[in-house]
């Protein structure tokens, strides 16, 4: 059993989704948004790293999920993105979680099965795969994308790995 945070990083609203995996089943635990006061970036980013850090005390996660940064239009905002990043990297690190990160295409490709996805898709998919009773905020369902990508990864590492292990076992034999 494995408990997954994932993370939607942003220098305003910060998505986060929590979810139990056990076996090749997930099931949702929690999601919701971290969203910032004020205009300044150094107490949003203090708040992305509190606001990560209390989710992690409440629901004790053992795996860490965050979307890369993507190169946006703006190179201003990218830096912003990647603060923000760092702030709830910084919190998984300090409660000794290791951290994977994802590209949005990967997320995407994972959860919806196309890497160029918009977010209703994400929404939808989220809600079916997890089923949710309804669609949740668009921040959290794709820090949900991003937790079930994880997990998806993670089962596909453990299936290649059983795999592997009954070939050299075959020419042991």
């Amino acid at each position: 059993m494995a408990i997954i945070l994932g993370i939607d990083p942003g220098s305003r609203i910060t998505g986060y989704g929590v979810i139990k995996q056990v076996g090749a089943k997930a099931e949702y635990l929690g999601s919701g948004c971290i969203r910032m006061q004020g205009d300044a970036l150094a107490p949003r980013l203090k708040q992305i790293f509190d606001g990560v850090s209390e989710i992690i005390a409440q629901f004790q996660p053992t795996e860490f999920a965050i979307e890369q940064v993507f190169m946006a239009k703006n190179p201003d905002s990218a830096l912003k993105l990647g603060q923000a990043r760092g702030a709830a990297i910084v919190a998984a690190t300090n409660h000794d979680l290791q951290v994977a990160e994802y590209s949005a295409r990967q997320i995407k490709q994972s959860v919806v099965g196309k890497g160029n996805a918009d977010k209703k898709q994400v929404q939808h998919m989220v809600t079916y795969l997890l089923k949710l009773k309804a669609s949740p905020q668009a921040d959290a369902a794709d820090a949900l994308a991003v937790a079930l990508c994880h997990s998806h990864t993670q089962q596909s590492l453990i299936k290649m790995l059983g795999q592997a292990t009954k070939t050299v076992r075959g020419r042991l034999r």
